[in-house]
């Protein structure tokens, strides 16, 4: 009989200390709250691009009509950004990129 009683008020404290840890955890995350949705938008936006693919294209095409030296300055930076990615990539250790 004592050790029902000992067992009930351990499950009791049990509850308790668990409502606190889920309360505190509620304040918690609300801290991530907006970064996330910042995460979500932008996760969003990258999915309708990804879909939608001729309209940015076709923005690149109208700027390259208007502007063609503006976007032979840019090629080219790219393209040294993208060399400059390639010789870093070499240079890091094995699993740093890797997810």
């Amino acid at each position: 009989m004592e050790q029902a009683d000992t067992l009930e008020r351990r499950q009791q404290r049990l509850l308790v200390r668990s409502g606190e840890l889920r309360s505190q955890f509620v304040q918690d995350a609300r801290v991530l709250q907006q970064p996330l949705a910042l995460a979500d938008q932008v996760q969003a936006g990258w999915r309708w691009l990804r879909a939608h693919p001729e309209l940015p294209l076709a923005a690149v095409a109208v700027v390259a009509l208007l502007r063609p030296r503006r976007v032979w300055r840019l090629g080219w930076r790219l393209w040294a950004g993208w060399r400059l990615w390639q010789r870093v990539q070499v240079r890091l250790p094995a699993g740093l990129l890797r997810r």
